[in-house]
């Protein structure tokens, strides 16, 4: 089985662009999108050219065109749900949680921290409240975690670590140190696991030509229970995949 997770920063602006056909090269059997940026109904109708596939879509009531995730999928799910059941992380849209046979699928697109470090304070309590809300699926069976976690863990993951460390929303040592409370509680990242030493990354800023110059930041993971992990058979970064200034992120598991 092949997962895709890809942060598309809009999706009725991606659809404009190659898309689909980067989707189709890819070939997944399910793909998960995180910043979808569109109400329901029209996140479903962007969706719709993907027929194939069945889509299940989360998007935020607080606001509209902000956040909103999605999961595509050719495997029919025994259950999908949304959010993780805590008003106050709820309302942004940030959750799809897929239950199949064998494990659950959960989607996310964690928040950021923000300008000035504003929602840095929110961001450890989501943190905190989404490794519990992970932890209380696994008690059932495991589970594949994927999507953009708005963190480089080291500075092999962060093309300028000195120039950002504890100064820009995604490298401080408090977002850090979530990350590694999933490690801590049993997940592993399943691209530095196969990868140890790859220098590859999954977001550039569009100012500065960043992507150009690879000035970039590995924050789009797929992390898994560590009970997984022996039937993980390859985690890959497609980063030459445009339309976004993320670029998707893969693994093939054989489940």
């Amino acid at each position: 089985m092949k997962i895709v997770s890809w942060n598309v920063n809009g999706i009725r602006a991606i659809i404009k662009k190659d898309f689909k056909a980067s989707i189709d090269a890819l070939a997944p059997d399910i793909f998960c999108l995180q910043e979808t940026k569109a109400p329901l109904e029209e996140a479903k109708s962007a969706l719709e050219i993907f027929s194939d596939y069945e889509a299940y879509v989360n998007y935020s009531k607080a606001r509209k065109g902000y956040s909103g995730t999605a999961i595509l999928s050719k495997v029919m799910p025994l259950n999908v749900t949304h959010d993780m059941g805590i008003e106050e992380h709820d309302q942004e849209g940030r959750i799809n949680t897929a239950e199949f046979e064998k494990f659950f699928l959960v989607n996310v697109y964690t928040p950021n921290s923000g300008q000035g470090l504003k929602r840095l304070e929110y961001r450890q309590s989501w943190d905190e409240a989404f490794l519990d809300y992970l932890k209380k699926l696994e008690k059932s069976k495991p589970v594949i975690l994927c999507g953009d976690l708005n963190v480089a863990h080291t500075e092999m993951d962060i093309a300028r670590a000195k120039e950002n460390y504890n100064k820009s929303a995604g490298y401080t040592q408090a977002e850090i140190d979530g990350l590694e409370k999933y490690l801590d509680h049993g997940f592993v990242d399943t691209f530095r696991k196969m990868h140890p030493e790859e220098v590859k990354y999954s977001y550039w800023n569009y100012m500065f030509n960043a992507r150009s110059r690879n000035v970039g930041w590995r924050i789009d993971y797929f992390l898994v229970s560590e009970s997984l992990m022996a039937n993980i058979k390859s985690a890959e970064i497609h980063n030459d995949a445009l339309g976004s200034d993320h670029c998707p992120v893969s693994i093939e598991i054989d489940i």
